[in-house]
């Protein structure tokens, strides 16, 4: 079975792994099991259902690569808009890493579970629901602080946080139908435009800073 004091956390990889490269229908319990090299009597013991460990992933996935990465880069250091290009141009690279590592492009894992579940599991549904309320705020944080720096026009930061993240999902549902990252990275810097700014300004002062 393996060691068991971190057969959970070896689970929730193996999970997270599989559904984010195939999909969540596609990859039931036995084949998790194998991955993380646990007994499946043992999954039981940690997780009353599949979707149990659903709602796990979602909060390490988010844990880490929103309440850790996304908030350290947005709310970082730096011009605030410039902030918003840096964040978008890392989620690029982080889906040119998982295909030359996997031969996948993935997208969103968020926004891939949302899609093919909303309409057939409330409890994931209103999870992820949350989720994409908080992501939003993290960019909302950005805008702001960017209003504030008077870098952007007073404009509604919420609505445009809510804008920039329908144009996120939007890039990777692109990157998937290209099978290519790269073919959407001329689609990064206009992404600055939905809040009411200017990418080439954006750019051209932070080489001048």
């Amino acid at each position: 079975m393996g060691r068991t004091s971190d057969a959970r956390e070896r689970l929730m990889q193996a999970a997270g792994e599989l559904w984010h490269t195939r999909s969540y229908g596609d990859v039931g319990v036995s084949e998790i099991c194998d991955r993380a090299g646990v007994q499946k009597g043992s999954f039981y013991h940690f997780f009353p259902s599949k979707r149990d460990l659903a709602l796990a992933v979602i909060d390490e996935t988010w844990r880490r690569v929103g309440e850790g990465e996304a908030a350290a880069i947005l709310t970082g250091s730096g011009a605030p808009l410039e902030r918003v290009l840096r964040y978008l141009e890392r989620g690029l690279e982080e889906q040119v890493r998982m295909r030359e590592a996997t031969g996948a492009t993935p997208g969103c894992p968020f926004g891939n579970l949302l899609v093919e579940t909303a309409n057939v599991d409330e409890v994931l549904r209103k999870r992820l629901d949350r989720l994409f309320d908080d992501w939003t705020a993290l960019m909302r944080r950005a805008l702001d602080d960017a209003v504030a720096a008077g870098d952007l026009p007073e404009v509604d930061t919420g609505q445009a946080a809510r804008a920039l993240l329908a144009y996120v999902e939007g890039l990777s549902v692109l990157v998937k139908a290209k099978h290519d990252p790269r073919a959407v990275a001329d689609l990064i810097p206009p992404a600055i435009r939905l809040a009411g700014g200017d990418p080439a300004a954006v750019r051209a002062a932070t080489a001048r800073a």
